[in-house]
């Protein structure tokens, strides 16, 4: 019953880890998706080649570990 309901009480613990969970994997996984584009994309359809594209792949990659990683959090 509605009665019954009183907000702030609720165990969100589950939602929470479901949250950080569908970010996490939002986030990782588009790296990974634009990472395999760059790398295909230039070694197809460039003369840039497997060599060029692989290390553009990898920089990528490396660049979007470090502006996507978790931040510590700021004590206030």
């Amino acid at each position: 019953m509605a009665s019954e309901y009183h907000r702030g009480e609720m165990d969100i613990s589950e939602q929470v880890a479901t949250f950080h969970l569908f970010n996490g994997l939002t986030k990782w996984g588009s790296l990974a998706l634009t990472a395999m584009m760059v790398l295909l994309v230039l070694w197809f359809c460039t003369p840039t080649g497997f060599l060029g594209a692989f290390i553009s792949a990898v920089v990528v990659t490396a660049l979007g570990v470090f502006f996507l990683r978790d931040k510590p959090a700021a004590d206030h």
